[in-house]
């Protein structure tokens, strides 16, 4: 063993947490720079890129400089998500910090030989503006990364999950050690001052909520990370876990030390294997380390850290439905108060976090609370990490600090619509939030501004939508996701929820009355104001929004019968058009109910619409466009 790895090995005291944090510190560097007289390849190890083969990859490259011999040269490793996923999976080149992206398998021959051994640049694995077309070399160049600002995600796509060396190199721990220099009350008011607030959804102030556990008398208190998250389309949480572990472990031995808890669990969905693999590393490395356990650095304070997992229930995100899971019940709300602060987990004061909210106390102890409170808006500080996804052009993690815009969250950042199409609405907040139209594309993205434009923050989903899509059907695809997810415990969710899918499925399918719009509308409201849990009292957000905004596409859906998007298919139907018609038949062989009728050669098809399933076959074959939908 190398004797900078014995020394980062035997960290017991805070003098040899410096020493390590200097030794590896210099050994990243070098790294990074090539002063170590090395090249370096680091490879996206998030999900996303994993399921498109980056572990092959990694493994493809790993076999081809063995067999090349070039192990002195050149070393490679897996890191966490890149954050743009649309172009994935990646392969970065140190010192050189070249990007490849959308590499595949075959690719890896060509990396070897002309970029590693040869030292030429493979232009067509480089991203390409689509505006100017010119071919960018680093990741900071591209304008997707140009205005994002990284502390939820420091780390993220630079180190190796897995090497807690490296998180040591890449300021790890240094936060824990200052906070272990202040008092717990210290380290509370720092927490105030820099004005966090929980990134979970609610925004509920960081310091207060820690506060109200400090206070409390009892002999146990818990720190949980909520990693549970479930809002369709929503991978913040995972991706953080995934690129620094030790980063959000960091965060909650801060914060078990500011509330006087000694044990701390994950409590993270089934669904995430590589997120609580990485987690389980970091806690074992750690505890051989003398970082995890008792007596920490010699401060006299202990923490030791569990794993639980998730089942899936969207309502275990809710506070108290997450207690009664990991207490091995049914994972379903209590009510409140008490307050999990001063009644939680096995009845003992719990402060829960959420990821994101733990992964931003880190970066706060470094530079300071006044530092980090000149990022973002004044209600609102620091930044949010969203998953932008939907039909825009740049699907990925994008971090952006309080207060920018939608507009430039989405054009900017997210590239634009996909086929320069009409941008239609936004979904922030995942199933709990609402729409926001193009009036709205200048609303600062904060937690008070959202909600006065009728949406949230929710957790940091944000679904683009264009002209193709129907709001009516929108609406029920939320709605239809919250009764599936509907613990069932209040009768106001239970059955209220159910009722208002009912509504919204008789809309779409033709037979909707105007009455149905009042009727909605008041069950909605009902809803909120009666429900257990957050995820009853803001079930009713996608069917207010989508109403109050695009009431004349629920009008027409039931006054004209007519999905304008094309979407709702027992509102369309579907006609040859018989001048593009070429009488070839193909239509008719490919139909599964015989719903086409004529003859090859002599007349135009036609279309029966009480046989036609609209199932969209007819469209596909007819290599002519004379089949559409109306």
């Amino acid at each position: 063993m190398s004797k900078e790895k014995l020394e980062s090995n035997l960290i017991r005291t805070v003098k040899s947490l410096e020493k390590a944090h200097e030794v590896c510190g210099k050994k990243l560097e070098d790294k990074f720079s090539g002063k170590d007289g090395k090249r370096h390849i680091v490879i996206c190890g998030g999900t996303g890129c994993m399921s498109s083969d980056s572990k092959v990859i990694y493994e493809t490259l790993c076999k081809l400089i063995e067999e090349k011999g070039l192990q002195d040269k050149v070393t490679a490793n897996m890191v966490g998500c890149f954050g743009f996923c649309s172009q994935g999976p990646f392969v970065k080149i140190f010192p050189e910090d070249t990007l490849y992206r959308l590499v595949k398998v075959k690719d890896c021959e060509r990396i070897i030989e002309e970029d590693i051994i040869n030292g030429k640049v493979i232009e067509d694995l480089l991203y390409e503006d689509p505006n100017t077309h010119e071919k960018i070399t680093r990741q900071d160049d591209i304008n997707f990364y140009k205005k994002q600002k990284r502390i939820a995600l420091y780390g993220c796509g630079t180190i190796n999950p897995e090497d807690l060396d490296e998180a040591l190199g890449y300021d790890g721990l240094k936060a824990l050690k200052k906070a272990l220099s202040m008092t717990p009350e210290q380290v509370i008011e720092e927490m105030s001052k820099s004005g966090l607030r929980g990134r979970g959804g609610a925004g509920f102030p960081t310091a207060k909520k820690w506060a109200f556990a400090a206070a409390q008398k009892s002999d146990v208190k818990y720190i949980i990370c909520n990693g549970d998250e479930g809002d369709p389309g929503a991978f913040m949480d995972r991706s953080i876990l995934e690129g620094n572990p030790v980063a959000v472990i960091e965060g909650m031995m801060i914060a078990g030390y500011a509330i006087g808890a000694t044990q701390g669990y994950f409590y993270i969905r089934a669904e995430y294997p590589i997120a609580c693999e990485r987690i389980k590393i970091a806690i074992r490395e750690m505890e051989e380390r003398g970082l995890l356990g008792d007596n920490i650095l010699g401060s006299g304070f202990s923490f030791r850290l569990g794993l639980r997992y998730g089942a899936g229930a969207f309502v275990c995100g809710e506070e108290t439905a997450l207690l009664n899971s990991i207490e091995g019940k049914r994972g379903m709300p209590r009510p409140k108060p008490p307050f999990p602060a001063v009644s939680g987990l096995f009845g003992k004061p719990t402060v829960i976090n959420n990821v994101e909210t733990l992964a931003n106390i880190p970066y706060i102890m470094r530079v300071g609370a006044e530092e980090y409170a000149k990022i973002g808006t004044e209600g609102s500080k620091g930044t949010k990490v969203f998953a932008l996804g939907g039909k825009v052009k740049n699907v990925g993690l994008v971090e952006v600090p309080m207060g920018t815009t939608l507009r430039t969250l989405i054009y900017d950042i997210g590239g634009g619509i996909t086929n320069d199409k009409k941008f239609q609405a936004i979904q922030t907040g995942g199933p709990s939030g609402g729409c926001l139209t193009i009036s709205e594309l200048d609303v600062p993205i904060d937690y008070d501004s959202l909600i006065r434009a009728g949406s949230m923050m929710g957790s940091g989903g944000a679904i683009v939508m264009d002209e193709d899509n129907c709001m009516v059907d929108v609406a029920k695809f939320y709605m239809q996701f919250i009764c599936d997810e509907s613990c069932g415990k209040c009768s106001q969710c239970r059955i209220g929820t159910k009722r208002l899918l009912e509504i919204l499925e008789k809309i779409t399918s033709g037979n909707g009355t105007m009455k149905d719009l009042d009727d909605m509308e008041e069950l909605a409201k009902s809803i909120t104001v009666g429900a257990l849990c957050g995820l009853g009292q803001t079930a009713g957000n996608p069917v207010l929004s989508t109403l109050h905004k695009f009431r004349d596409v629920y009008v027409r859906h039931i006054v004209d019968k007519k999905c304008d998007a094309g979407v709702c298919k027992d509102l369309l139907e579907y006609k040859i058009d018989p001048e593009k018609c070429k009488k070839c038949s193909m239509c008719a062989r490919n139909c599964p109910t015989s719903a086409i009728t004529g003859v090859p050669g002599k007349e135009p098809y036609k279309i029966d619409p009480t046989k036609c399933i609209k199932c969209g076959t007819c469209i596909t074959v007819c290599h002519f466009g004379a089949v559409h939908k109306e």
